[in-house]
């Protein structure tokens, strides 16, 4: 059964989506959690009741023709293209718009998951996840959210732990990660 943030029965009765058909499947411990859907990384970790660090965003990459993978980016964190494409050995990679997307994982665009696919890509975990308790990652719909622990998610997942982001610039911080001048 799925629970709100706050604990009790959710409207959405755990919104049957193949996400959680999959994790169900997985036999991994997880709890479902249903929120109304967010504008703001800030506002689901808020409504969820977890810190921000702790809410996963899956990016689909795109290394090749029908060549794909998911890579898992913590909220507050932003990807670094010359740290996956090192540790790929590849030189291109690009994003897929949302049509492609939707036709290479089954989902629209915000409520992209790994679990539940309509193909079993590889996955990528940026290895800052594992600083949290629990991690939040999509459940296949708006609002739908999947709760367990970083390392039940990376066993359910098969995934790859790996350094593949960094700090995103803050309004305090406007130059961290900027590229030094020449």
């Amino acid at each position: 059964m799925g629970e709100n943030a706050a604990g009790g029965p959710s409207h959405a009765a755990a919104a049957d989506t193949p996400a959680i058909r999959a994790v169900v499947q997985s036999g991994v411990q997880h709890r479902v959690v249903v929120i109304e859907p967010a504008r703001t990384a800030e506002e689901a970790a808020e409504r969820q009741g977890i810190p921000l660090a702790a809410l996963l965003r899956t990016i689909v990459v795109r290394r090749g023709e029908d060549d794909y993978l998911f890579v898992l980016v913590p909220a507050g964190r932003r990807f670094d293209w010359p740290k996956l494409r090192g540790h790929l050995g590849v030189s291109r990679m690009s994003l897929p718009d949302a049509d492609e997307a939707r036709e290479v994982t089954g989902y629209v665009r915000y409520t992209i998951t790994p679990f539940g696919s309509t193909r079993a890509w590889p996955v990528i975990a940026d290895a800052a996840m594992l600083g949290e308790p629990l991690v939040a990652i999509g459940g296949g719909a708006h609002g739908v959210n999947l709760h367990l622990a970083p390392a039940d998610l990376v066993s359910a997942l098969r995934a790859e732990v790996v350094d593949v982001t960094q700090p995103e610039a803050t309004p305090a911080d406007p130059d961290r990660g900027a590229t030094p001048p020449a």
